[in-house]
């Protein structure tokens, strides 16, 4: 659940989920319609869920700080929604919680998913994906996501003032490759919070393409939870 609540936080701050019978799908965009994420956590997540389906609104903040109350991993969390009162009380342990819900209709509306043709993808292991923004980082605020058909390799560039990083992937190095060609600029600030959240040992899947928003995907609970972020790249003037 934390994992969860993380990977949401990572893109907003308050959200709209939707319980249903199948599990719960969790999707919004950040204020300034940069990145955007799409959750959707089937019911096998889970150890026991039940539910009437419907819509609720999250302060994922506060929900973050509630669910830390438990001491490791195998913690059990439980979750019950009163309808009438519209809070949700969460046990942990001994400790029992009341968290005032949010109307949903308060909270921003939720995007609509781009259906986007990109002509380039890459699976690599989430390692290599945070050195190469780790390293961006240090010499920029930006970085360019390439893919070269031709040479079949992936590449992560960073140009700062004086100093310039390189990262460069071939067939070998990665866990699956779809070639085709794609360059795009992203903002750092949003990669790096977008990183925060993916597991170790997690593979990430990146679909791009030429001045084309990112798709980035991969699984959480032994792929009972799909995780999908789309991010805007910086365009480029002339």
């Amino acid at each position: 659940m934390q994992e969860v609540i993380d990977t949401a936080h990572a893109v907003v701050d308050e959200c709209r989920v939707h319980l249903d019978t199948d599990g719960l799908v969790i999707r919004a965009v950040d204020p300034a319609n940069v990145a955007m994420v799409n959750e959707q956590v089937s019911a096998d997540a889970f150890e026991a869920y039940d539910t009437d389906c419907g819509e609720i609104g999250i302060n994922l903040e506060r929900l973050d700080e509630v669910v830390g109350i438990a001491d490791n991993d195998d913690d059990l969390v439980q979750f019950d929604l009163d309808p009438k009162t519209r809070k949700l009380d969460v046990q942990v342990n001994a400790v029992e919680y009341t968290l005032a819900l949010i109307d949903p209709a308060a909270i921003r509306a939720e995007p609509d998913i781009p259906d986007l043709d990109l002509p380039a993808a890459v699976s690599v292991d989430e390692a290599e994906f945070k050195r190469a923004i780790r390293a961006a980082d240090m010499v920029a605020d930006h970085i360019t996501l390439q893919v070269d058909e031709r040479e079949e390799c992936f590449i992560a560039n960073a140009e700062g003032d004086t100093d310039d990083v390189d990262l460069e992937l071939t067939g070998d190095d990665l866990e699956d490759a779809d070639w085709g060609s794609a360059y795009s600029l992203f903002s750092l600030d949003y990669l790096k919070d977008l990183r925060k959240p993916i597991p170790t040992d997690t593979v990430v899947r990146m679909r791009l393409g030429e001045e084309f928003p990112a798709k980035l995907t991969f699984e959480l609970a032994d792929g009972a939870v799909d995780v999908e972020f789309m991010l805007a790249p910086r365009i480029q003037s002339d």
